[in-house]
């Protein structure tokens, strides 16, 4: 589907949430070692997709979209505390084209702000109970928690694989994880969320289950293919750092399949390293392998496979919602993440 007002409608929601954001940070002291690296962490806005998905299907469901802000905002909020603790245990050197916050401050306020961030995120919440009532604002919080808890496991999974150095991994332990980390709070749990206020619990939530997993594991694919092939300014991090983190992707599974005993010894000795033991050469020549492996085309392939499930499940989630620009937009959605090359 063409992206006719997509990114104005997605720009729209984005200065929507960050205007919640900004608004949630406190302004009282500790200013220089807390709450100024937080405000100008939350600048280095992203595309927002995550509340504009609670957002629209708010709306798309015949909602106010004013009464899914706070919780929109709240999970934008978890997002970028992710986001902080991410880069720490990752060892990243940038995030949205800049340095990483432990980066640019060091990893002990790195890590409090990402605590801050999460703090906040559950703090903005209490501002559904005006709107929603108790009983609404706690059902909220059941996704709520819910998402973190998926997220949290998920992202245990692949750091356990990595500093276990797990070379049998397999393409249903790949997209398992990806279900935990990635799914449920950028995709599933923000569509459950803005119909569950739209309709004060009046659908069944569990129709955007299979929609956001798909949706999300072509998002993940698409983005790990992106770290290894994109263009760094655009991007917003390092090419290639997935390798040099260890991170257990298809391509990297796919190519451990498809090497001689020689070759996959040197692979396992490469991800048994810490990172600053990685060298650039080394990695250069695991992204050549993937090449003439297949493995880059055969991730491709399946970002395309999981997009076209992604459509067929969106027909059914959204089957009884009338047209509207928000249904549109969110149709768009699958076209714009497995399409992006930034």
């Amino acid at each position: 589907m063409a992206l006719d007002g997509f990114h104005e409608s997605l720009s729209g929601y984005r200065e929507t949430t960050l205007a919640g954001l900004l608004s949630a940070v406190p302004k009282r002291e500790p200013q220089r070692y807390l709450y100024e690296p937080v405000r100008s962490y939350l600048l280095r806005t992203g595309k927002s997709i995550r509340p504009a998905l609670c957002m629209a299907t708010c709306k798309a469901f015949g909602g106010d979209p004013a009464h899914a802000v706070a919780s929109a905002t709240a999970i934008e909020m978890l997002h970028n505390a992710f986001l902080v603790h991410d880069d720490i245990e990752d060892e990243s050197e940038l995030r949205r084209g800049l340095p990483t916050l432990h980066a640019e401050h060091g990893v002990p306020i790195a890590i409090n702000a990402g605590d801050m961030l999460t703090a906040l995120s559950v703090r903005i919440l209490r501002d559904n109970l005006p709107t929603l009532g108790p009983t609404l604002s706690q059902r909220v919080y059941d996704e709520f928690e819910h998402m973190m808890q998926q997220s949290l496991e998920g992202q245990a999974m692949e750091l356990g694989w990595v500093r276990d150095n797990r070379c049998d991994i397999t393409d249903e332990d790949y997209l398992r994880m990806v279900l935990k980390k990635t799914c449920w709070y950028s995709f599933i749990h923000p569509c459950r969320i803005g119909a569950l206020i739209a309709t004060r619990d009046g659908v069944d939530l569990d129709r955007f289950n299979r929609y956001g997993y798909f949706l999300g594991t072509a998002f993940q694919i698409q983005d790990d293919l992106l770290n290894l092939t994109g263009d760094e300014q655009r991007y917003g991090k390092e090419i290639g750092g997935d390798l040099l983190e260890g991170k257990r992707t298809l391509m990297l599974i796919h190519l451990l399949r498809h090497l001689d005993a020689r070759e996959a010894n040197r692979v396992t000795s490469y991800l048994g390293r810490p990172r600053e033991a990685r060298s650039t050469q080394e990695t250069r020549w695991i992204l050549e392998r993937m090449r003439s492996a297949g493995s880059l085309e055969q991730a491709r392939k399946a970002t395309k496979q999981f997009a076209g499930a992604a459509l067929f499940e969106f027909a059914q989630a959204f089957r009884d919602v009338p047209e509207s620009n928000e249904k549109r937009f969110l149709n768009q959605v699958i076209s714009y993440m497995v399409s992006r090359d930034l």
